[in-house]
């Protein structure tokens, strides 16, 4: 599944080549063809990224709101671009680019009210301005349920994804079993200026990056990682463990990351 970095990173992109240009909207699946009618023709006002979730304004006041999903993918095409594949959810296309939208999991048109209604279920996203860590310690420092559950709370943090996860509980020496209301303030705080840092050269470098020599060298922008997927800890050379959570592979350090019994 795309992590947050990756829908911000798109969110801008297409910003840049839709926004103020009439938009030919069609679905070559067929699944959104109804759908892709009220709001073909009609100008992008605006692009926004919310956690996971990409949503497009047009100038009708009708919106399209996408979800990725586990497998859901898109593809931008500068002009000449080829006819699209019969998999293409919805073709939206510009001026210059198309943008093809690949097996998303919500693929849907939205009312303002609506749009609303989805940025108020979803928490705080720390790639967006003036977001407010407190509302995110508050949950978190009220809950039995694992750390390591709740940065995969989209209704308590959102954009967060796997890989991050792991890679950040593994940077704070957090072991992903601590139950939320365990975690001192201290802990959260440094917890969350490491979010706010990864997801942000996440999304300039579009690449997941949180090896410290890659944080600390702006030329370096091919993903690595600490632990995920991993045998062995760069930090200590213990074995990585692999452990479950909700069904999500996750990776951690028992030596570098002890949980309090």
């Amino acid at each position: 599944m795309p992590e947050g970095h990756t829908i911000h990173s798109a969110a801008r992109r297409h910003r840049r080549i839709l926004v103020g240009y009439s938009i030919c909207v069609s679905s070559p699946q067929g699944r959104f063809s109804k759908e892709a009618l009220k709001l073909n023709g009609n100008i992008c006002m605006g692009v926004e990224a919310y956690g996971k979730h990409l949503v497009y304004e047009f100038c009708n006041n009708e919106f399209l709101h996408v979800h990725l999903g586990l497998f859901g993918s898109i593809r931008v095409h500068e002009y000449p671009a080829s006819d699209p594949r019969d998999t293409v959810r919805v073709r939206l296309a510009g001026n210059y680019h198309a943008i093809d939208i690949i097996g998303p999991t919500i693929c849907e048109i939205y009312k303002k009210v609506e749009v609303e209604h989805l940025i108020s279920r979803i928490g705080p996203d720390p790639l967006r301005d003036n977001v407010d860590p407190e509302q995110v310690f508050t949950r978190i420092s009220k809950s039995r349920s694992s750390i390591g559950k709740l940065l995969m709370d989209q209704s308590v943090i959102s954009g967060i994804g796997n890989i991050y996860r792991t890679e950040i509980l593994w940077r704070q020496s957090i072991h992903p079993h601590t139950p939320g209301r365990e975690l001192t303030r201290s802990q959260f705080q440094r917890l969350w200026y490491d979010i706010i840092l990864l997801l942000n050269i996440g999304v300039k470098r579009n690449a997941i990056v949180t090896t410290e020599d890659q944080v600390n060298d702006y030329k370096k922008s091919k993903e690595n990682l600490n632990v995920f997927a991993k045998s062995s800890c760069p930090r200590c050379d213990s074995d990585i463990v692999q452990i479950d959570i909700n069904g999500r592979r996750a990776y951690v350090c028992d030596s570098c990351q002890t949980l309090n019994s």
